[in-house]
Formats: structure tokens, C-alpha cells, sequence
């Protein structure tokens, strides 16, 4: 196994402590002692984002609800135009600032782009008193619906959370959510929240028999041809 350098440790509510630490070429982060992020699995995050614009009318409004080793926020900016806007929620300051610092070249600066605007603390809040209307919300917290390692993170993805991103979302608007796994159960809650719905699994990583999902949900139910693919995998 090869060893890792501890670059920096951040403590955070619940008494969890994250630890930023580097792995030959590669960065980590890890709560608890297991691994949460990791830079060398990271394709299922950008296909996160990737999936979510390709099925929504002009983003220009886009939550990023996790900010992690920001693949996802990279990927976003990648895809939408100079007049986007891009809210990025995190409930872990040090987090932000590592991307800042020890992680910038990892991401390319995302955070410090000007479409961006972070929001420190739980997500949940920011969905539940939108600023204003998303077309896009991207939820990669914790292990998604499923496999939950803090406990407050289910009311984001129970029915409350659920309807509340449906609230929070424009006409037509698209909800994304990055999961370790499947989950019947949430998918049904998108379905009695009024969600038009498909799950995708995607590589963890090119060439990569690991496996996660992608939860694709278009509020109102209105019709779109990206939207009646039929589920993959």
C-alpha cells in the first residue's frame, strides 16, 4: 500500500474530522479514517454534471450542493457561458479553502471563478430559502440516499428534501444526485414529489469495473427527449 503525507485536518460538526491528505500523485480525503473523495475516482462526479446541463434548456442558475475535490464544480463551469451563475453549497469552510490552496491545480481554480459564489453550511438550508429559482441543482453529499455516514444528511434526500428541491427548481428544471448505489425507495420519493425520473450508472473511473449512480429528475414531469432514455445499466 502506498503511503500518504497528511497535508491538512479540519474538524466538523457531529465531531467528524476530515483529513486532506496526498497519496503519491493522487489527493484524499478521508473521515473517520475511510476514504470519502478521492482524486483518482472522480469521472462518475463529472458525468454528474455532465448529464444534468445536457437535459436542461439554458442553465444559466446552477446549485452545486458538495463541494468535494470540485470535479463537479469544474465540470460545470466547463459547460455553462460567461453570464451563468453557480452556487456552490458547503458545509465545511476548511474544505473550500483547500480547494483554494492545496487543491486549485487540481480543479483549475474553480472556486475562485467569478460565476461562483459559495455559501458555507448545509445545503439543505440554501434548497429549503432558495436566493432565487435553479435550473439545476447537484446534490453529491455524503453517499447520496444511500449509506448515509451523518444522519442529518437524510433529511436532504427524504421526502421533505425531495419536494423542497422541486420547489427550489425553475419550470422544467433538472435535480442530479450522486449515489453510491441504487435506491427503489428514492425513487420514489422523486416519483410522489412530481419528478420525471431516470437512473444511470457511470464508471467510478475510466476502466473501472466500480460502479455508481446518477438519479436524473426533471421537475413537472414535462417531456424532453434527453429524459425518456431508457435506464442504462
Amino acid at each position: 500500500m502506498i503511503e500518504s503525507d497528511t497535508v491538512a485536518v479540519a474538524q466538523v460538526p457531529g465531531g467528524m474530522e476530515f483529513v486532506l491528505a496526498r497519496q503519491d500523485t493522487d489527493w484524499v480525503v478521508r473521515v473517520g479514517g475511510r476514504t470519502l473523495m478521492s482524486s483518482r475516482m472522480h469521472d462518475s462526479e463529472e458525468a454528474l454534471a455532465e448529464q444534468a446541463l445536457d437535459r436542461a434548456d439554458n442553465p444559466l442558475s446552477i446549485l452545486v450542493g458538495g463541494l468535494g475535490l470540485g470535479f463537479t464544480l469544474r465540470a460545470v463551469l466547463d459547460r455553462v457561458p460567461a453570464n451563468a451563475k453557480v452556487t456552490i453549497g458547503e458545509l465545511v469552510p476548511e474544505l473550500v479553502e483547500w480547494n483554494r490552496t492545496h487543491l486549485a491545480e487540481l480543479n483549475d481554480h474553480a472556486v475562485n471563478d467569478p460565476r461562483c459564489s459559495v455559501v458555507l453550511g448545509d445545503v439543505f438550508e440554501t434548497i429549503k430559502r432558495p436566493p432565487s429559482k435553479f435550473d439545476v441543482i447537484l446534490l453529491d453529499v455524503d453517499n447520496g440516499p444511500v449509506a448515509l455516514s451523518h444522519a442529518q444528511n437524510q433529511r436532504l434526500y427524504g421526502e421533505v428534501g425531495v419536494r423542497l428541491c422541486y420547489d427550489a427548481l425553475n419550470p422544467g428544471g433538472v435535480l442530479a444526485v450522486w449515489s453510491a448505489g441504487p435506491s427503489a425507495r428514492f425513487e420514489r420519493r422523486l416519483a410522489g414529489a412530481g419528478f420525471d425520473h431516470e437512473v444511470m450508472r457511470v464508471a467510478a473511473r475510466q476502466g473501472s469495473r466500480a460502479r455508481h449512480v446518477l438519479f436524473l429528475a426533471a421537475a413537472n414531469g414535462r417531456p424532453r427527449a434527453a429524459m425518456n432514455h431508457k435506464r442504462r445499466g
